[in-house]
């Protein structure tokens, strides 16, 4: 009877230890599938996308979340060539302008999606000096050099590292600029990594350090259209940016060294207005920029990373914020699209049918004594971040 009742403790000893490890693998199982599932969260695909004159192979990756966001970026200008977010609806579109080919961004276009360098907006006369010696840049905006000049870094070819990370994927994009390219002293070696997270998030980060001193005011150039009805003017879109001041311009769109208030002017965005209601205004400022093309002095700049400002396009429900830490957002209301560049599916971008929220710097800072400096040191780690965050209401 003893020896029965040893057998049967010791068949149950058994049983026991057989459930306790398949316990084990069935939770390693189901924490295997969990991780995975989140690893997919948000994907990357690469695809290749062209090949320019030079030979240069051109590649195109798309990130793509959970929840009905994906951005294309290619490696030529570091371009947001396609930005596909939800509508009210949950039906995912096309929100930014842009073509369908290399061929066609490697002509003349108003920078549609890319990256912005060595100096984002405009420098008065392509001229500035460091510990008084000057430095002269092309002219390409007369009488001024505009967004880091002919090549600037929306026309290199970028290299891309890519990365996942449960809910977010990124892709880092880094370029070598050589000294006095463009102009511009140093050799600055520049990082720009966007970010795709799965609450329809998009984070661009800049980074840069240089061996000599030299300027830098980095951004991102992409025109939005929230209706992503692309024949349609933006005139509808409500703007909401957290500014009090402007930064006012002359004839030529150099700032004027004074910061004015916005209150009782076209520009006060501080609570939403549509961009049509007062665009039209007899306003020197409206005048000067053929409509809204102005940097604004955003509030809380010794907050570092905050709410900056928003579009709202009331037909489709899509709501972007954009958060920054940077001192200036130059809000463009495509007052330059004139009809001939051509749509994806066809027709041709009209004006005002795209908008741009650029953060930055100041225009012409390096020659503005009393606006923030964008001057780097060698040793120095440049860094900065905006994040485009996209919802419904």
């Amino acid at each position: 009877m003893n020896v029965l009742k040893r057998c049967i403790y010791g068949i149950s000893i058994i049983s026991l230890a057989s459930m306790n490890i398949q316990c084990k693998s069935d939770k390693k199982v189901e924490e295997t599938t969990k991780e995975s599932k989140a690893t997919a969260a948000v994907t990357i695909e690469k695809l290749a996308y062209g090949t320019t004159p030079k030979g240069e192979k051109i590649d195109s990756y798309k990130l793509k979340n959970q929840k009905g966001m994906e951005v294309d970026i290619i490696t030529y200008g570091g371009i947001i060539s396609s930005l596909k977010v939800p509508n009210k609806a949950g039906k995912s579109e096309e929100v930014v302008l842009g073509f369908n080919s290399l061929e066609q961004y490697m002509k003349p276009n108003p920078y549609f999606g890319a990256l912005i360098g060595r100096y984002g907006n405009r420098i008065a006369k392509g001229k500035f000096a460091l510990d008084g010696k000057e430095y002269a840049l092309a002219i390409n905006n007369d009488p001024n050099a505009l967004h880091g000049g002919p090549e600037g870094f929306h026309r290199v070819v970028w290299t891309a590292e890519e990365a996942k990370s449960g809910d977010n994927a990124s892709l880092k994009l880094k370029y070598v600029s050589k000294d006095m390219e463009e102009g511009y002293p140093g050799n600055l070696t520049v990082f720009v990594t966007y970010t795709l997270n799965n609450d329809n998030s998009l984070d661009v980060v800049y980074e840069a350090t240089t061996d000599k001193k030299t300027v830098v005011n980095l951004t991102q150039h992409s025109y939005f259209n929230l209706s992503s009805d692309f024949s349609k003017p933006i005139l509808d879109h409500e703007i909401t940016i957290n500014a009090d001041k402007l930064v006012p311009v002359a004839a030529t769109l150099i700032p004027t060294g004074k910061l004015t208030d916005v209150t009782n002017t076209p520009f006060d965005f501080r609570k939403a207005k549509k961009v049509g209601a007062e665009i039209e205004a007899k306003d020197e400022q409206l005048k000067n920029g053929l409509g809204y093309d102005h940097c604004w002095v955003l509030n809380n700049q010794d907050k570092g990373d905050r709410f900056a400002a928003s579009a709202y396009d009331a037909g489709s429900g899509r709501l972007l914020e954009v958060y920054t830490d940077q001192p200036g957002i130059q809000f463009y209301s495509g007052n330059f699209l004139d009809g001939t560049l051509p749509m994806r599916n066809g027709g041709m971008y009209a004006r005002r049918t795209g908008f741009c929220l650029e953060t930055q710097h100041y225009p012409d800072s390096p020659n503005q004594k009393d606006f923030p400096t964008t001057v780097l040191n060698p040793g120095e780690n440049y860094k900065t971040k905006t994040s485009f965050k996209f919802s419904v209401k």
